[in-house]
């Protein structure tokens, strides 16, 4: 009895310190943004009442990790995506399937959209309609609970996506707004005409034009309009009523305690809206993620916050906050991505080096995830300003890559399909797996074996380059052995009119099976993958605060890639061309070792062939 006293007395000391770092500012940022001092005392009882019913478990973790705060920055981080019916049939079907993600080296899982969403509204699960229930195919809160806990007994972190922007139409707060509740249509945005909603059609941009015009949506049975931004059964939440913050946060935190380690909070930019704005990057914001912050970090300071923004680096960094006032821990590069495919396409990699600078010269404390391809598509947000100086026009460079990627074009071997054409500005994204837009897909069907070991060094190279970018790299699930386009979906009313399901299908498992077969395609990507992933947990020099730059090669083809941390210097150099190629480094006369082949060589004239890359390492150290 004494002991759990003296244990709960610990607790309210380790609460009271870190509540009393954060009250001043969270108080000032509250009252400023709601002057409401009731909700704010209510908030601060409940994050309390929180922090009580967080286990023992997850608070020594936090503790641990408060003294550790660099521990997602190093080079052991590999994340890994994936829809859990997909990847396993469900939450315990995941929790069956840890072994495998243990050797596939990832510590990281991203577990997308889980939260109970409407059958055939629900956007891929981000149409959310009870945030503290699971989807029942999916399985409960307590199947979540033990599969984050077998989890931790693993040392792999469970990541989630926390959609802020927006709930279901299906979600109580809705239901009752439409039954004409005011309490509850406060905490949308609804206009009984059109008067205010055309104002903000003056100036917010659409998000989906062709497939979900406008920003708002005319409800028959209510007799008023609602804000849209993303689909009609998407309701953007109201921010400028505490209520809607509060239950928000408390619904944050709920979910952190059922041992979720980063939360990814959907659609940052779009949480703020206001009138003859474009209601996007406000500074209201970062006012709110600011506060989501320092609530975990009084909570559950083990959570990481993960911004979905989808902007240029440069332009994403405000959501970083600031050393003193930080706000994400993480954010997605994006455009860096889409710049990658480009590249793949015109064999040119100078639009990608100018990219790689940009992120290079930033805050060695900024973490950027990196990946070649996620659950969404690839829209080609490129840098045209910098393409238009070398004669590219917009509109057609966007349709000569998506011509490319559908194999139309350019000696294509890849294969996709697009998402979302707009008809009148010519504008379209893609949709794909890795190893089909790499030719895998293609090579397979018309069993070409030349061909195909071919696209497995494209493919790997891509990853080998996506390794040594700046950041953590995060794996899509299937990509480890090569999981080709699945057709599937147009046999799915509910996923036929959507092709980014193209790229989400299920895992293969039987496919899986040939991991240990050096034969299969299977086999050779996953050791050679494999073997990357061990490089980059093994060398120092790929930790993600490393000093990283670009070196020139001579060659517009191949992209070289330096890091450097505490005495150690390792060497990437890639080529995106299906043409063996020189590079000329003209780097000091020393002597370096390719760590995948054993082969050492001087930085100065570098054979590379088709597709192909080395990891170098100076042979001194």
């Amino acid at each position: 009895m004494a002991k759990t006293a003296k244990k709960k007395g610990s607790a309210q000391q380790v609460y009271k310190e870190r509540f009393e770092c954060h009250l001043d500012e969270l108080r000032w940022l509250y009252m400023e943004l709601y002057d409401n001092g009731s909700m704010f005392a209510e908030l601060c009882d409940n994050i309390k009442r929180f922090y009580m019913e967080r286990s023992e478990q997850l608070k020594q973790s936090d503790a641990k990790r408060e003294k550790d705060k660099d521990w997602y920055r190093q080079n052991d981080m590999l994340g890994m995506m994936f829809y859990i019916d997909n990847f396993a049939g469900n939450m315990k079907g995941v929790q069956s399937k840890l072994d495998y993600i243990e050797k596939c080296n990832v510590n990281y899982i991203h577990l997308m959209p889980f939260l109970e969403t409407p059958e055939g509204r629900s956007d891929g699960g981000y149409a959310v309609s009870d945030f503290r229930k699971v989807q029942e195919n999916l399985g409960t809160m307590e199947d979540l609970e033990s599969l984050t806990s077998a989890c931790h007994e693993k040392g792999i972190n469970v990541c989630m996506d926390f959609v802020m922007n927006h709930t279901s139409e299906d979600h109580e707060w809705a239901k009752r707004a439409r039954a004409g509740e005011g309490e509850y249509m406060s905490r949308y945005f609804f206009f009984d005409n059109q008067s205010i909603p055309s104002q903000y059609e003056r100036t917010v941009p659409q998000v989906f034009p062709t497939t979900a015009p406008g920003n708002f949506t005319w409800l028959e049975d209510a007799k008023h309009y609602v804000m849209t931004s993303f689909y009609p059964y998407q309701w953007d939440l109201n921010y400028k009523n505490p209520r809607v913050f509060n239950e928000m946060m408390y619904n944050f935190l709920y979910l952190t305690n059922r041992g979720i380690d980063i939360i990814r909070i959907d659609a940052v930019p779009y949480i703020w809206k206001e009138l003859n704005t474009q209601c996007r990057n406000l500074p209201q914001v970062h006012t709110i993620v600011r506060m989501m912050r320092m609530i975990g970090e009084i909570v559950c300071p083990g959570v990481l916050l993960l911004g979905e923004v989808v902007m240029e680096p440069e332009k994403v960094v405000p959501y970083f906050g600031t050393v003193e006032k930080p706000e994400c821990h993480m954010l997605y590069n994006v455009t860096t991505m889409a710049t990658t495919w480009h590249t793949v396409a015109t064999r040119d990699v100078r639009l990608l080096k100018r990219q790689l600078n940009i992120v290079n010269s930033l805050p060695k404390d900024y973490v950027f995830l990196n990946y070649l391809r996620c659950h969404d598509d690839i829209g080609w947000g490129l840098d045209y300003d910098t393409l238009q100086m070398e004669g590219i026009e917009q509109r057609a460079h966007k349709q000569n890559l998506n011509d490319y990627f559908q194999g139309y074009m350019g000696e294509s071997n890849s294969r996709g399909e697009l998402y979302n054409v707009d008809p009148v500005t010519g504008d379209a994204r893609f949709c794909g797996t890795t190893a089909s837009m790499c030719g895998i897909e293609k090579a397979g069907f018309e069993q070409d074996d030349a061909a195909m070991e071919r696209a497995i060094g494209f493919d790997v190279m891509l990853h080998a380059y996506m390794f040594m970018q700046s950041g953590i790299p995060v794996l899509y699930s299937g990509d480890e052995i090569g999981q080709v386009n699945d057709y599937t979906y147009k046999e799915n009313p509910n996923k036929a009119a959507d092709s980014r399901y193209i790229h989400r299908g299920a895992m293969n498992w039987t496919l899986a099976k040939n991991i240990t077969d050096p034969d299969t395609v299977e086999g050779k990507l996953f050791e050679r993958l494999g073997r990357l992933i061990r490089i980059r947990k093994q060398e120092k020099a790929f930790v993600s605060n490393a000093d990283t730059w670009t070196i020139e090669t001579g060659d517009t083809s191949v992209l070289c890639i330096g890091r450097y941390f505490d005495g150690d210097r390792i060497i990437g150099v890639f080529n995106f061309s299906e043409f063996d190629k020189t590079a000329r480094l003209n780097q000091a006369d020393e002597e370096y070792e390719d760590m995948i082949s054993g082969k050492c060589m001087k930085l100065q004239e570098i054979s590379i062939p088709a597709y192909g890359f080395y990891y170098l390492k100076n042979a001194k150290n």
